[in-house]
């Protein structure tokens, strides 16, 4: 890992930075009745997904400060399926909102500031597999923009794609193990190759060029199928390969329990 402060978490900082930024655009402006809607997540109004998003940058902020007050968050929030994390949602989201989008606002401030100051070689625990303070901040923009996007349909507002999608694509792509793991799968024991069109007409790639399982498309596409956003059947990734196929219907980027994802549209 890079040295405190150093560049690259830098500048993974100040994409999670603007992330938050575009999606506080959208819900700061928003009167009671505007935090009451409903979104795509099943019981989940704008106000629970920020305060999703409020506790777990908390949840991380105590993980890079306090690893052993940490070790036990993992067992509350996931015990009954991830029904914890479903009430610490809930609770939120019983805040007033001016209070809750303030939780949110600081406790980011406050996880940006404990990253910076990270120490070389530093690992902290999580819900999956312990992260270095890069791979942190690439899983909270990854969750950002896919709450982001549950908000967004919620308000019926399409927001423009830009190259922060390349963390969320490579975190769906380091994810993919896990995906199986998480239902009890073997993963296959081969890499497979992605080859993906960032929103500039930019090629992002991962794999061996020559691995016979494959996965293309659409940046965009493939960042709302492995954040469980949208379903296969509406999105333009394109499979090569029975086991690359099998990934893109149990694909998700996101640690905790196998998450259900989206109907297509229409169902």
């Amino acid at each position: 890992m890079s040295a405190p402060g150093s560049a690259a978490v830098v500048e993974l900082l100040g994409d999670l930075r603007d992330e938050s930024e575009e999606l506080d655009r959208l819900v700061a402006p928003l009167g009671p009745e505007g935090w009451r809607l409903a979104t795509p997540s099943p019981g989940w109004s704008i106000a629970h997904q920020i305060a999703h998003l409020a506790w777990t940058d908390r949840a991380a902020l105590l993980a890079a400060t306090d690893p052993e007050a940490f070790a036990g968050e993992p067992g509350k929030a996931l015990a009954g399926s991830g029904s914890g994390v479903d009430e610490a949602a809930a609770a939120g989201a019983e805040l007033p909102p001016t209070e809750l989008l303030y939780r949110w606002r600081d406790g980011r401030a406050r996880l940006r500031d404990a990253l910076l100051g990270a120490a070389p070689g530093a690992r902290f625990p999580w819900f999956g597999p312990p992260m270095s303070a890069a791979s942190m901040v690439t899983a909270r923009l990854m969750e950002t923009w896919a709450h982001g996007q549950d908000i967004a349909d919620a308000l019926n507002v399409r927001r423009e794609p830009t190259a922060r999608l390349r963390h969320v694509a490579w975190i769906g792509v380091r994810a993919r193990d896990y995906a199986y793991l998480v239902r009890g799968e073997q993963p296959p024991a081969d890499p497979f190759r992605v080859e993906l069109t960032g929103p500039a007409g930019e090629f992002w790639t991962y794999g061996p060029e020559d691995a016979p399982q494959r996965v293309t498309g659409p940046a965009l596409d493939f960042c709302l199928l492995a954040t469980q956003r949208a379903h296969r059947a509406d999105l333009a990734v394109r499979a090569e390969g029975p086991d690359a196929d099998h990934w893109l219907d149990i694909a998700q980027a996101f640690a905790g329990p196998a998450g259900e994802g989206r109907a297509p549209k229409g169902a």
